[in-house]
């Protein structure tokens, strides 16, 4: 029987449901990525109160049983009556979507967010929320449930205070992966939030420790300030990042730069304090300027211009080499576009940006001769390496580690050709290959031995990089290129499984690759396909059973359980891959069913260049004071 098909059949879906219907069209996904979103529109409430100027302390707090806290001392949500909708301000803002004082530009100049989804949305899908306001002298508060107001808005009492506390637990019937929120990965935005609204403070408490613990994030510099913790560690050209900073037709824009002494270019852009991944016409205008300037200056320098081949003009990658910039810009109403809606589309942006670059740049350079000298050397020899390049790359695609079909000789590949169910084992060694070679599951698992001292990337130039033997194999296997050539499409195999020795040297190769795989593919570390395989580091044998053990507690655990019998247990060190044979390494590190892998994962992308600039780089001090710092964690075999 057919079914029927009537008015009766369209669904209405009111207030707040269509949230819960659909929660990833309003954040995007019910995973972790989600539910910190929660958190995001809630502060963004009030940063927008501290960019218009009435509040300079934020307060987030993480509490037991998945609750979140956010507390503000800006003007607080009113809690009048609305003229027309007839309810209580705070519950319309708290009930309603697209319903907030975003939309009158009398009250809110810029805001981060313009959609007016936000703290609603928050409250749809919170199994509970608690709404505090103090306004006017008084301090109110209402209760809700699943976004419905279970309480009216009840005046609590006198208070001299004047601000906002939203307080929620998402609803685990929502969020059914976790409702657990990750310190780090706010830590992360809370931060940014910071260096991007100068002189606000934020402060950040995990109260779901024994000894709870705080971070207060203040930056008085604001980006200039973001632009020196990039560069932390690392030799800068000039010594404090330059500043610029202007408004026309109301777009108010913030430029931080400075040069480092390597070769990895790294710029953030925002849009009223939105990260703008996929950047738009505000970075579009900032590159052309830089490289315009610039090209104008190299005129003025002709035994630096005699260097490069006749002709030949720097371009936006020569003068971005080495570069850390901040660009944010404030925006009244911002048009987004792009796959991720982080891409600014606004037209009249570029030429706004270009102008006030150009102008303040050349003013900058005119005055600090000494600076613009050097940076036109740097440039001049990124481009001398980019032409060199170019000239080798038709002779390094004939050298003899790759094969006519462009893959390297050394790899095992697999007979799949489903990037979702291939794998490659980047094994050290071709001792250890050998029996990876002979353990794995030729259908779906690829083995890629590594064999000599890898190069150590941050100290490198690009063309170095791409021409290198040692990384040449691992570019052509995984098929995406690298740097600005990358297109994560091609990525031939889904899971990149880096299989090295449990010892010093193989931790200093899986810091290499690691190294390598940050600078020049970091999408496949953000997209989750980069791991660490896990061997045994023992073998526990007694009366023909046996235990592989990944780490001296398991092994003391088997030990005791064996009682008497303890003396009579056999206890295999493995120094290394190599030691065991394909049976063996199919068992411990390569079945599916029965291996231990860590997928590694960049919660904290600003945090993690830092750190590989520090381990990696060529300054010695910031390297000793982080080990000094750090050596507690440290677990050496030696």
């Amino acid at each position: 029987m057919t079914p029927t098909y009537s008015a009766g059949n369209i669904q209405v879906l009111k207030g707040l449901e269509a949230v819960r219907k659909r929660p990833g069209m309003y954040i995007g996904s019910t995973g972790p990525t989600g539910l910190h979103h929660l958190v995001y529109e809630v502060v963004d409430n009030s940063i927008d109160e501290a960019m218009a100027g009435y509040c300079d302390k934020i307060t987030v707090a993480l509490e037991k049983d998945d609750i979140c806290r956010v507390e503000d001392n800006g003007r607080g949500i009113p809690v009048d009556i609305h003229p027309t909708e007839h309810i209580s301000a705070l519950e319309l803002v708290l009930t309603r979507l697209h319903a907030g004082g975003k939309f009158d530009k009398g009250s809110y100049k810029v805001s981060g967010g313009l959609h007016g989804v936000g703290v609603s949305c928050v409250n749809a899908l919170s199994s509970w929320m608690d709404a505090v306001i103090c306004r006017d002298g008084f301090e109110y508060r209402q209760h809700y449930e699943i976004g419905k107001p279970i309480t009216k808005v009840e005046k609590i009492g006198e208070t001299d205070k004047h601000g906002t506390i939203i307080r929620w637990k998402a609803d685990s019937s929502i969020f059914t992966e976790t409702t657990t929120y990750n310190f780090e990965v706010l830590s992360k935005r809370l931060r940014e939030l910071a260096f991007l609204n100068s002189g606000i403070t934020i402060i950040f408490k995990d109260e779901r420790l024994e000894t709870p613990k705080e971070v207060e994030f203040k930056f008085e510099g604001g980006i200039k300030h973001f632009v020196q913790y990039l560069n932390e560690g690392k030799a800068v050209l000039p010594e404090e990042p330059l500043f610029i900073n202007g408004t026309e037709n109301d777009v108010y824009t913030e430029l931080s730069l400075q040069y480092n002494n390597g070769y990895i270019e790294n710029i953030s852009s925002y849009v009223n304090d939105i990260n703008t991944h996929e950047g738009g016409t505000h970075l579009d205008g900032f590159k052309s300027a830089l490289t315009s300037v610039l090209n104008k200056f190299l005129d003025k320098y002709p035994k630096i211009q005699k260097r490069l081949d006749k002709d030949e003009k720097l371009t936006g990658d020569d003068v971005r080499a080495g570069l850390t910039a901040v660009l944010s810009v404030k925006v009244p109403e911002p048009q987004f576009e792009g796959q991720t809606k982080t891409k600014l589309g606004n037209s009249e942006v570029r030429g706004i940006i270009d102008s006030l670059v150009k102008e303040k740049l050349t003013l900058f350079f005119e005055q600090n001769p000494r600076v613009i000298e050097k940076i036109l050397e740097k440039a001049v020899g990124e481009a001398g390496a980019r032409i060199a390049a170019r000239k080798a790359k038709d002779a390094s695609r004939r050298k003899s580690s790759i094969d006519s079909f462009g893959l390297p000789g050394k790899l095992s590949d697999c007979s799949l050709k489903d990037p979702s169910i291939c794998e490659v084992y980047i094994v050290e060694g071709d001792s250890a290959g050998g029996s990876a070679k002979k353990g794995r599951d030729s259908k779906t698992q690829a083995i890629l031995p590594l064999w000599g001292k890898m190069l150590n990337v941050e100290k490198s130039r690009a063309d170095k990089v791409i021409n290198n033997e040692k990384l040449q194999p691992i570019i052509a296997t995984l098929g995406t290129g690298i740097g600005k050539e990358f297109n994560i499409e091609r990525l031939r195999y889904h899971k990149i499984i880096i299989m090295a020795d449990a010892d010093v040297d193989g931790s200093h190769i899986r810091t290499l690759l690691l190294t390598f795989f940050f600078r020049y593919m970091p999408k496949i570390i953000e997209d989750g396909y980069v791991y660490l395989a896990m061997p045994p580091l023992y073998k526990v044998s007694y009366n023909k059973r046996e235990w592989y053990v990944y780490d001296d507690t398991e092994k003391d655990g088997i030990i005791k359980e064996l009682g008497e019998n303890s003396s009579k247990a056999s206890v295999q060190r493995y120094k290394g891959l190599g030691e065991m044979d394909g049976n063996q390494l199919w068992e411990t590190t390569m079945d599916p069913s029965r291996r231990k892998m860590m997928r590694v994962t960049l919660p904290d992308a600003v945090a993690a260049d830092r750190i590989f600039s520090t381990l990696m780089g060529e300054q010695v001090e910031p390297r000793r004071k982080f080990i000094e710092e750090n050596a507690v964690y440290a677990n050496l075999d030696i």
